[in-house]
């Protein structure tokens, strides 16, 4: 039977110009940055609406199934992992999929672009793309408790928990802020890069940064921690 034609490519990528305001005002930003896959990085459950194979098009910023549905990342998502290699912060990702192999497939095919235009055939092909795979420094893609995603991470990257932010779409997960330590930000409707910057600030205020210090306000407090 035939499947009914879906997209999950509705809107272009955001252009990458403007990182989120929290990557550029000199204040601490967490040593690990992880996001979830399925409603967090792309608008779908990658083991249940893609069909292996997939195929990249349009240079890379979507890519089609077995039936011909179309699937990118949410707008803001290539731009917020150009905008945190930029700022050298280390990426990470922790998704319980049941198809890991398919997840990974899709973020090969998935490439982060330097510059976009909203029509794909007008986009200079002579830019270099970048697999969205290689933008991130520590992967766990494997059905399993998020704390366990997260004890593979500490131990692989030697980062400490609370050094980690972390951006999922299902509350059940807060339980690595509970148990582990590490900053937990809920995501409603896909990453955005206000969603970024609300993300940062929860993980800040656990340190006592507020909106409004300065750079210098830090030097009289304990921020050794940072730097270790």
């Amino acid at each position: 039977m035939l499947r009914r034609q879906k997209s999950y490519h509705s809107f272009p990528p955001e252009e990458p110009s403007n990182a989120p305001s929290t990557f550029n005002d000199k204040l601490p930003l967490p040593k690990l940055i992880v996001f979830d896959l399925d409603y967090t990085l792309w608008p779908f459950w990658v083991d249940t609406h893609v069909s292996a194979p997939v195929k990249p098009k349009d240079n890379n910023s979507r890519c089609v199934d077995k039936w011909g549905e179309s699937f990118a990342f949410y707008p803001a998502v290539s731009s917020i992992l150009h905008s945190a290699k930029s700022h050298n912060i280390p990426l990470g990702i922790a998704s319980r999929t049941h198809a890991p192999d398919l997840a990974r497939d899709m973020l090969k095919a998935l490439h982060v672009i330097p510059t976009f235009t909203d029509n794909p055939a007008a986009r200079d092909t002579r830019r270099r793309t970048v697999r969205a795979l290689d933008y991130f420094d520590y992967i766990q893609i494997f059905p399993s408790n998020k704390t366990q995603h997260f004890t593979r991470l500490h131990q692989s990257s030697n980062i400490p928990y609370d050094q980690m932010l972390f951006f999922d779409d299902e509350a059940r997960n807060r339980n690595v802020q509970t148990e582990l330590g590490v900053t937990f930000c809920l995501v409603r409707d896909g990453m955005t890069k206000e969603e970024v910057d609300r993300g940062v600030w929860e993980w800040r205020k656990a340190f006592g940064i507020k909106p409004g210090d300065q750079p210098g306000d830090l030097e009289e407090r304990e921020v050794s921690r940072f730097d270790e």
